[in-house]
């Protein structure tokens, strides 16, 4: 460096250039000074002249290219952190469990403007339907182990844990099946290049693309490429759309994060090192602690032949009558193993000796660096420091922060789930219904305004976390009642319900205790005597 300028050295290519041709080396060298000082452009993150980016290895890859390759490894890494680490199966569980929780429920919300209905006619419908499609709910599986809401719940897990899932939609009507559509889940591993073949511009991450880059074959290997037992790979081709309507045959859903990307990523991938490291951080930090905890004698005697009554094999019980008890270890001149125990004792040889060093445990720093990681980690998967520790002891506005924020991303993935897995697959349900004539939907199939006006729906899942649930009830009573938000929204938000079916069952309960003396009737307000005009 030249003060604040950097000095180009002339490269073999630029000491040629000049020899051929002075005037032309020499422009060549001031192009590259001037490109050196002002880091070819305006933005000093790009200047890796700087000391602090000189060593900073980047890539401009397409979106395939930085993932695809990667995608083995890090769902291979996720899953492990998943199994065993408290804290990587604590922020998925947390995320599938607020989000979908037991699975989410149908409520239809049809067009009824459109489809010209009053609302005991739309009401009517919307009931029928839900209760049929809970009919086909229970029984929705190819594989007969799940309904759909395991499946739901199923969906959204792979998709965080693996970075995507696929679901086949096929027709198989078996004996006491009243509809013939079936689900099949297909595990992302699944889903590879034909013959492992190269990823190409019409074939990558076991997708083909049409020249439009939409997908059109999505190729499944019949057998989970990691199986136990060794089977030869085959795969089945299958189409995305129908031939006929386009209907959606295969559902893929993950997280899109850049243009023309094929495959989705693990949630845990950004935060895959330091989830790793703080867990074996705890581990050492919990070893060490476990083994400050431990009480071991050693017994140094002149001819090392041990104290009597200790020798042989390890034996438990009391040395004397009363004593607590210990464990007898043979003398080390035996070979037996030496290892440090909760009242252990352990013989010496002749000129044998233990020296250890004080551990210092608990370390009374472990806690704000491992608070710290945490944090960043929580940053990472969108999961605020209170929700991923389970951790509510400061204020009640930090805490309903944390729980707002947390909610923002909760909501996004149930909308999503909703949006791109629960209605297709409900609007390829309807289309069979109605073909069945088992849901009367007139003009359905002929107007694909009115199929769409019929398949309106809201998918409902649990409820937000209460912290004080009166401040948060007399909020509710104040949002209802002057029109910021409707009794159906404060139910959903509440718990997750249908607030028709909450108003009808309250209906009923009144009426009971009316009827059985329980409770007063209900004083409608007396209408205001008219005063005179000249009053």
């Amino acid at each position: 460096m030249s003060g604040d300028h950097p000095v180009v050295k002339a490269s073999l290519l630029d000491r040629a250039v000049s020899y051929i041709s002075p005037v032309r080396g020499m422009q060549r060298h001031a192009a590259k000074q001037m490109m050196a000082m002002t880091g070819g452009g305006g933005f000093i993150g790009a200047d890796k002249s700087r000391r602090s980016l000189m060593n900073w290895a980047t890539g401009g890859g397409s979106a395939d290219a930085d993932t695809l390759s990667d995608l083995p490894t890090l769902r291979e890494h996720s899953r492990d952190l998943i199994r065993n680490t408290p804290m990587g199966a604590g922020a998925v569980g947390t995320i599938v469990t607020s989000s979908a929780g037991a699975g989410l429920t149908l409520q239809c919300a049809i067009d009824r403007e459109l489809l010209n209905l009053s609302d005991d006619q739309a009401d009517t419908w919307e009931s029928n339907t839900e209760r049929e499609f809970n009919l086909w709910a229970l029984t929705c599986d190819l594989r007969r182990s799940l309904n759909f809401w395991d499946m739901q719940v199923l969906a959204i897990r792979s998709w965080l844990e693996n970075g995507d899932v696929f679901t086949v939609l096929s027709h198989k009507k078996r004996r006491g099946d009243l509809y013939g559509l079936k689900l099949s889940m297909v595990e992302a591993d699944r889903v590879c290049n034909a013959d492992d073949a190269q990823d190409s511009d019409s074939l990558s991450g076991g997708i083909q693309r049409d020249d439009d880059g939409a997908p059109e074959f999505y190729h499944i290997l019949k057998h989970h490429p990691g199986n136990a037992t060794y089977q030869a790979k085959k795969w089945d081709k299958v189409k995305v759309f129908g031939e006929k309507r386009g209907q959606r045959n295969v559902l893929h859903l993950f997280d899109m994060l850049r243009i023309d990307q094929s495959r989705g990523i693990p949630l845990l991938a950004p935060v895959i090192e330091p989830l790793k490291q703080i867990s074996k951080l705890t581990e050492v930090e919990l070893m060490a602690s476990v083994l400050a905890s431990l009480y071991t004698v050693f017994v140094k005697t002149e001819n090392g032949e041990g104290i009597g009554g200790l020798s042989g094999p390890p034996v438990g019980g009391p040395v004397a009558p009363g004593a607590p008890a210990l464990v007898k270890q043979a003398p080390a001149k035996d070979k037996q193993p030496i290892a440090m125990g909760s009242g252990l004792i352990v013989d010496l040889a002749a000129n044998e000796s233990v020296t250890t060093d004080t551990p210092g445990r608990p370390n009374g720093a472990f806690e704000p660096f491992f608070l710290a990681i945490v944090k960043e980690i929580g940053i990472g998967i969108e999961l605020p420091f209170e929700i991923l520790m389970k951790s509510f002891n400061k204020s009640y506005s930090a805490s309903r922060g944390a729980i707002n924020e947390a909610w923002r991303m909760f909501l996004k993935r149930r909308s999503k789930l909703a949006r791109d897995w629960c209605d297709p697959i409900f609007a390829a349900w309807l289309d069979e219904a109605v073909a069945l004539g088992r849901i009367a939907a007139p003009g359905y199939f002929a107007n694909p305004l009115i199929r769409q006006a019929y398949l309106g729906t809201s998918w409902n899942g649990p409820g937000r976390g209460q912290i004080n649930e009166l401040v948060e009830a007399k909020a509710a009573e104040l949002r209802t009642n002057i029109g910021m938000t409707t009794m159906a929204a404060e139910i959903a938000s509440y718990n997750g319900g249908d607030a028709l079916k909450v108003h009808q069952q309250r209906v009923k309960e009144v009426k009971r205790r009316i009827e059985g003396g329980l409770q007063a009737p209900l004083k409608l307000g007396a209408p205001q005597k008219k005063e005179p005009a000249n009053v």
